[in-house]
């Protein structure tokens, strides 16, 4: 049984990383950049009004109320490319060019326009001072400026900004494709009624799901029988064109736990088979050919928290994340919890806010780890060394899942 410190370093050092592919921008939501993205120009690419109003000289409205001679008017798309002189004003809508000559925008709820002798003038009622309502060229990146980089995910949020400097098409990792598949005659498929001492399959659809949403490519495979010439026939299939291979289930001590078995008949490479945690001391991590294998308990919480900890590791790592560790952060702690004398423990909880705003972690207290049911509830792990104690009201440190 090695510490989960040391399984997690195991795991990072034997992380290949795959190949770069080029895809159109609208397929690259979820996906890791292999490419710098850097500004093609000044954004904005011009002096910018903030609102709709009118565009004057600052000095000329310097007391109010002023009067203004309107000469031309500004449209986003369809600016007014000339110079503004003293005493003027360009009317002016929200995006256009703020024209040369202008340095400030009022906006129209503080104007009143009217013409006069066939001409038309506004009447500025506040002053505004120089560069109100402008947004300056240049002012949110310069040219050549790097935006996002390289291992950076493309996400909703800031996929505008690859569109705003022409990125139509980006370069990203390659998906790294992963095969699931169970182990154990009392395992159904999700769609058949369980019989007696049966269970339904929900590791390997939870699995699939959890590696989709870290970019991986999933297919999930029939499950294996617990028989060892079936095991490793299953093993040899699943690889085949793989990138990572994930089972569940028969990497414990038992009689049908044959998983560690098939691997080495086959010529693996383990890494590990044991480590210092709780939940998840049974995980075999492991190489066969270029395929990364990792062999999860069965049990469903710890298949999930053995994939969040190793195998989502290998997953981001083979796309050129710069870190592969969870994000982590400190909660306040609603009930008292306890970790196991000899493992490094992580028990799974809910978040909320307090009164104070203070962000509390709420234990859940499930009935062990094949408790799915508590763990859908999850948003968090509270991370506890081994031997150690955390009363209620305490900081501690927590896994975001």
């Amino acid at each position: 049984m090695i510490p989960l410190e040391k399984a997690l370093k195991l795991v990072e050092r034997n992380i290949p990383r795959l190949g770069i592919e080029r895809i159109a921008i609208g397929e690259s939501v979820g996906r890791i950049l292999a490419e710098n993205i850097v500004a093609d120009g000044d954004q904005p690419p011009f002096d910018r009004s903030m609102m709709d109003g009118f565009a004057a000289a600052a000095a000329d409205i310097e007391q109010a109320p002023a009067t203004l001679k309107i000469v031309g008017e500004a449209a986003a798309g369809r600016g007014w490319h000339h110079k503004l002189k003293r005493g003027e004003a360009v009317r002016i809508m929200t995006g256009a060019p703020v024209p040369a000559g202008a340095d400030t925008v009022q906006r129209v709820e503080l104007t009143r326009s009217y013409f006069k002798a066939n001409e038309e003038f506004v009447e500025i009622l506040e002053t505004a001072k120089k560069g109100m309502s402008v947004v300056k060229k240049g002012s949110e990146i310069r040219r050549g400026k790097r935006l996002l980089a390289s291992g950076d995910i493309v996400t909703p949020q800031n996929i505008g900004a690859l569109a705003a400097f022409g990125y139509a098409r980006v370069r990203v990792a390659k998906r790294p494709r992963v095969a699931i598949f169970g182990t154990g005659t009392e395992i159904v498929e999700i769609a058949k009624k369980p019989g007696t001492d049966q269970i339904r399959n929900s590791n390997s659809i939870t699995l699939a799901a959890l590696s989709a949403k870290f970019g991986a490519a999933p297919e999930i495979f029939p499950n294996a029988k617990d028989d060892l010439a079936s095991l490793k026939k299953a093993i040899k299939a699943a690889v085949r064109g793989r990138d990572i291979l994930i089972t569940t289930g028969g990497v414990s001590v038992g009689k049908y736990d044959l998983t560690k078995a098939a691997l080495r008949e086959l010529g693996a490479e383990i890494f590990f088979e044991k480590v210092a945690l709780k939940p998840g001391k049974p995980v075999i991590a492991a190489r066969l050919g270029k395929t990364l294998v990792f062999s999860l308990p069965g049990n469903p919480v710890s298949a999930a928290v053995t994939f969040y900890l190793f195998v989502r590791a290998a997953i981001v790592g083979m796309q050129g994340v710069r870190t592969t560790s969870m994000h982590s952060g400190t909660a306040v702690l609603a009930d008292a919890v306890k970790a196991a004398k000899d493992r490094h423990t992580l028990t799974a909880a809910h978040l909320a806010n307090d009164e104070s705003g203070r962000l509390v972690a709420i234990p859940l207290r499930g009935k062990g780890s094949s408790d799915l049911v508590s763990f859908a509830n999850a948003e968090a792990l509270i991370s506890l060394e081994m031997n150690t104690q955390s009363e209620a009201g305490s900081l501690v440190r927590i896994l975001y899942l």
